[in-house]
C-alpha cells in the first residue's frame, strides 16, 4: 500500500485484509500479512480455499441472476474489491440488479467507489456497517432506498460467519436479517472447517484469535443449523465450496485444500 486512508490502525491485522492477501491482492498491510502467514504456517493450503470460496461466490450470484430470478442483494462483510464482484457478476445477466454492499473495515471504505460501479439500469451503494449490528444494516436509509424489501433479496453471509463466535449470538443475527426478507428471498452462505485437518485448522483459528480477530471455526452440521435452520437448500445443499454446482471439468482440490463449506437456500 502506498496512500493509507486516514484513521485506519494499520497496526492491527483485518480479517478482510488478510483476505485480500491471500487471493494475492495489494490492499494489505504488514501487520495483515504477519498474521496470514501465521495462518498459512498452520493450514498452506489457505490461498485455495480462499480462491475456492471466491469461485463459489460467483457460482451463487450467476445461479441467484440467471435461474432464481433475483435481482436484489444484500452482501455483508463485502471485503475488498477484487474480480467479479457481486455487483458485475448479477448486472452481466440482469443489468438491472440492485446491491448494497456493507462491511466494517475503514480500507473497504476508502475502497467503496470500486463497489459503487453499476449498469446504467441498475443501483449499487456501500454502507459502513457491522454484521454484529443487523438493525443497523437494516434500517440505514442506503439500504432502504436501494433495495425494495417488499420484493425478494439475496442475502451474502460469505466466509463472514467463522468471524463471529458464538459470544455474539450469530444464529440471532442471521434470524434477525431473514426475518427482514419476504418468501422467495435466498441466503447464500459459506463457512470455514476444521473437519478436514483438525490440528492445522484449530492452529490457524488460534492465530487469528491471537492477533485479535475473533473466529470460531464450525464443522457442517454447526453451520447448516446456524445459517440455513427453516431454510429450503437448493441442491447440492451444505458441501463443501469447490463441489457447490461446479462449472468446469476436471479434477477439484481436496477437501483438506478447500476447508470451507458453502450452500445457497430460500426462505419459504
Amino acid at each position: 500500500m502506498t496512500d493509507t486512508p486516514p484513521a485506519i490502525d494499520t497496526s492491527k491485522p483485518h480479517s478482510a485484509r488478510m483476505y485480500d492477501y491471500y487471493l494475492g491482492g495489494k490492499n494489505h498491510f504488514a501487520a495483515d500479512r504477519e498474521a496470514a502467514e501465521k495462518a498459512l504456517a498452520a493450514v498452506p493450503t489457505g490461498r485455495t480455499g480462499a480462491r475456492e470460496n471466491r469461485a463459489f461466490l460467483g457460482r451463487a450470484v450467476r445461479y441467484l441472476a440467471a435461474e432464481a430470478g433475483i435481482g436484489q442483494f444484500l452482501d455483508i462483510g463485502t471485503g475488498l474489491p477484487t474480480s467479479n464482484p457481486v455487483h458485475e457478476v448479477a448486472q452481466s445477466i440482469a443489468p438491472s440488479a440492485r446491491v448494497v454492499y456493507a462491511d466494517n473495515d475503514l480500507l473497504v471504505l476508502a475502497h467503496a467507489r470500486a463497489l459503487l460501479t453499476s449498469s446504467p439500469q441498475g443501483r449499487t451503494a456501500y454502507i459502513h456497517a457491522d454484521l454484529r449490528e443487523p438493525e443497523a444494516i437494516l434500517s440505514d436509509p442506503v439500504t432502504r432506498e436501494v433495495l425494495d424489501f417488499s420484493q425478494p433479496v439475496a442475502l451474502m453471509l460469505v466466509s463472514v460467519l467463522h468471524f463471529v463466535p458464538d459470544e455474539f449470538k450469530p444464529a440471532q443475527i442471521v434470524a434477525t436479517l431473514l426475518g427482514a426478507l419476504p418468501s422467495g428471498s435466498y441466503l447464500v452462505a459459506s463457512h470455514v472447517t476444521a473437519e478436514h485437518q483438525r490440528a492445522g485448522a484449530g492452529a490457524a483459528e488460534r492465530s487469528y484469535r491471537g492477533a485479535g480477530v475473533p473466529a470460531q471455526l464450525r464443522d457442517s452440521d454447526e453451520f447448516a443449523e446456524l445459517a440455513f435452520s427453516g431454510l429450503e437448500l437448493v441442491p447440492p445443499g451444505v458441501v463443501l465450496v469447490s463441489e457447490w454446482r461446479p462449472d468446469r471439468a476436471g479434477p477439484r482440490p481436496a477437501p483438506a485444500e478447500v476447508n470451507g463449506y458453502g450452500a445457497v437456500a430460500r426462505k419459504p
